[in-house]
């Protein structure tokens, strides 16, 4: 993905003014986390609920030619794609440390700007909340849409970037996701589908 310029509305940094304005600094600041943020979160969090957002889904579907695949051989990771609901968790970082963790969190999941980061309505038992999700537009390249089956194989076998690969990125979703309650039928399918092929045990 070609970096926007600095000027430019969807540069890192200008996205991050934006949300920093949205949000206001004052109060405790929510994150929503539907893949690697649930297993890997790399940030302090003094609460996490369970929670749903609706208008959107988890879909494995964003290209991935550094952390999880290569130019050569590009991988997928998971992104948050408009349509359905998405069943994950929301984390709570007190506002004396949001400022710090969120330009941590910056750094990892908005380098380039690939997503549209956005403040999304949670449902949790405890109540509404409002937080911060990264999800990805279809007109973004990064975008690939529905993966058919037999290339999903081809991906899984072979793809595999500074992170690791594909298959384990996953495995290990799929398992953090079993380990929070959450039941994912399409991850379940696709880790079936993985076993089918000898991919995993």
């Amino acid at each position: 993905m070609t970096p926007h310029p600095p000027s430019h509305p969807r540069h890192p940094t200008n996205q991050l003014a934006r949300i920093r304005a949205e949000w206001g600094g004052q109060a405790d600041l929510w994150v929503f986390g539907y893949a690697s943020l649930i297993w890997r979160p790399e940030f302090e969090a003094v609460e996490q609920r369970l929670a749903t957002v609706y208008g959107w889904h988890r879909a494995l579907e964003m290209l991935s030619n550094i952390n999880r695949g290569t130019p050569e051989c590009p991988g997928l990771v998971f992104a948050l794609v408009a349509g359905g609901s998405c069943k994950g968790m929301a984390y709570r970082v007190d506002h004396a440390r949001a400022h710090q963790e969120l330009e941590r969190l910056w750094l990892r999941e908005m380098p380039t700007g690939v997503y549209d980061p956005r403040w999304l309505p949670c449902r949790t038992p405890q109540g509404m909340v409002n937080a911060l999700a990264f999800t990805l537009s279809r007109n973004s390249p990064s975008y690939v849409g529905p993966v058919p089956d037999e290339k999903m194989i081809d991906i899984l076998r072979r793809a595999c970037g500074r992170y690791g690969t594909t298959l384990d990125y996953l495995v290990g979703t799929a398992a953090s996701l079993r380990g929070c309650g959450i039941r994912d039928r399409e991850i379940e399918r696709l880790v079936a589908l993985a076993r089918d092929h000898s991919l995993t045990a």
